[in-house]
């Protein structure tokens, strides 16, 4: 695949500005009530006491000594971090148009320059997420159409998962396929074999750009723009990045030439139409541009394929951890699904199996940093002055675990989701997909989809270790990343029928 330059123009360096979070004399003014932390070092601020490979659990660390409010430094970027459910829901959903831009700091900038949805600023941010949200639900999510999609690939999934015949076997590629399947139906109109090269390509190009952005080399790079020559895993990020890209542009090239306004299938269909209807009206503020639609597509295709899949993977080692908890779940599909194929209406007759899944991604803790945020504006908050353009980092995995909202915040307890009487119950500090202004954009389709893989596969199989294997054996680290993924592992899916 051949990267045409002309796309997207390839950035061309990084260079801070004011507002973006840099430590500056602002930060020095002792007359502004600034959030406390640890005292910094010259040049590399507080990076000598940090878990590059796990920053977040630092900052857990540091937030029982200076609060759930806190400063530190991170090479000479400022960062406030904020912990806990009450300071986080203050932030992001109280206070939510102050906590709703995202940083500019060097890799975002190398790798969106601003376009698409996930990492832009701005009206453009505006403006792709509400067509984002719209096109999406054009296209099925949360409803009966995107529904019978995800039941078609649970069926091809089962069949995969029973060739192996009860033998081990990994599913990292076969969970991703299916899942990003989903997503690709929406974007492309289309379905991909997982066999299929180009597709694992794809797919490979995301991990291992996800599993790089949680690197500490990548954090080095983040905070020293300068050392990115020097940096393998930047290289490539940006060779992955570029790749993608590529695949994105050839194919909404070939939607182009087959574009009917009065037949529109896909989500690319759709942005094309709406780019044509933009230069019949001669706007001056355009968005509905090349650029915009490949990091879109990029955005999208990554976000509704990785994380699902690593929570789906996180459900079935769960269940291998917890064979007791395994027999309630199926004695439950068994009891409301009987034979037939579980589908969403299931669900409120199905408690027991939602807190379950609802306590995977809980404990599961997915994206513990959250995807930082930057203050829009000058905002107070818990007493403490936050500069406009400052650096946040909501950690969601001090809301998933906060001592105060959970029993058991430590341990895998699907209680944590029931009432006395057995009955599901929502609980408040329930915040794997984010909250306020940037959370997760296909929230409704990711629920849909765990829901459905998690209880087709369970009514199927009965997930065990390989033989030999104890669990005592059973590692829940995990893998470092943006995403927590599991460590490597193989099960044995047993048919129960």
């Amino acid at each position: 695949m051949n990267w045409n330059p002309n796309r997207l123009r390839p950035y061309s360096g990084y260079r801070p500005t004011v507002g973006d979070g840099i430590t500056g004399t602002f930060w020095n003014k002792s007359s502004q009530n600034l959030p406390p932390g640890p005292r910094p070092l010259p040049l590399i601020g507080n990076l000598h006491i940090m878990d590059l490979k796990r920053p977040y659990r630092t900052m857990l660390k540091l937030s029982k000594q200076y609060g759930p409010v806190l400063g530190i430094q991170m090479g000479p970027r400022r960062i406030v971090v904020l912990t806990g459910y009450e300071t986080v829901k203050e932030a992001l959903v109280n206070q939510a148009d102050a906590f709703a831009d995202r940083p500019t700091f060097a890799l975002f900038q190398e790798l969106a320059q601003g376009f698409g949805v996930s990492l832009s600023n701005g009206e453009n941010w505006k403006v792709m997420r509400r067509f984002a949200l719209s096109t999406l639900r054009d296209y099925g999510m949360g409803k009966r159409t995107i529904e019978d999609r995800i039941l078609e690939e649970c069926s091809v999934l089962i069949k995969k998962f029973e060739s192996y015949e009860g033998n081990p076997f990994e599913t990292v590629t076969i969970m991703n396929a299916a899942v990003s399947n989903i997503i690709v139906a929406i974007l492309l109109d289309k379905r991909f074999d997982y066999e299929d090269p180009t597709y694992i390509r794809l797919l490979k190009l995301v991990n291992e750009n996800i599993r790089l952005f949680g690197s500490s080399s990548l954090t080095l790079y983040n905070m020293f723009p300068a050392l990115g020559f020097l940096l393998g895993a930047y290289k490539t990020v940006i060779q992955n990045r570029d790749e993608l890209f590529a695949f994105i542009n050839a194919t909404f090239i070939k939607h182009l030439r087959d574009l009917d306004e009065n037949d529109q299938r896909s989500f690319i269909d759709s942005f094309l139409i709406q780019q044509q209807e933009e230069k019949k009206t001669n706007k001056t503020n355009v968005y509905f541009h090349n650029k915009n639609l490949t990091v879109i597509v990029a955005n999208l295709f990554a976000a509704g394929t990785e994380t699902t899949a690593t929570t789906l993977r996180w459900g079935l080692l769960l269940m291998m951890k917890h064979p007791e908890i395994q027999t309630k779940v199926q004695e439950e599909i068994a009891r409301v699904v009987g034979s037939s194929q579980p589908r969403i209406e299931h669900r409120t007759k199905m408690p027991y199996t939602d807190a379950v899944v609802h306590e995977i991604q809980r404990f599961a803790d997915i994206v513990p940093t959250n995807l930082p945020h930057a203050t829009a504006t000058d905002v107070t908050l818990n007493g403490y002055f936050i500069p406009k353009g400052t650096h946040i980092m909501p950690l969601l995995s001090s809301v998933l675990h906060d001592e105060s909202q959970w029993e058991k915040p430590h341990k895998f307890y699907p209680e944590h989701f029931l009432n006395s009487d057995g009955e599901f119950v929502k609980r408040d500090a329930f915040m794997p997909f984010s909250a306020g202004r940037r959370a997760c954009l296909g929230e409704t389709l990711a629920k849909m989809e765990l829901f459905l893989f998690f209880t087709s596969l369970l009514q199927k199989f009965t997930f065990q270790l390989p033989p030999g294997t104890s669990q005592e054996d059973l590692d829940l680290t995990p893998a470092i990343g943006l995403t927590t993924s599991p460590m490597p592992h193989k099960l044995c899916a047993l048919p129960r029928f």
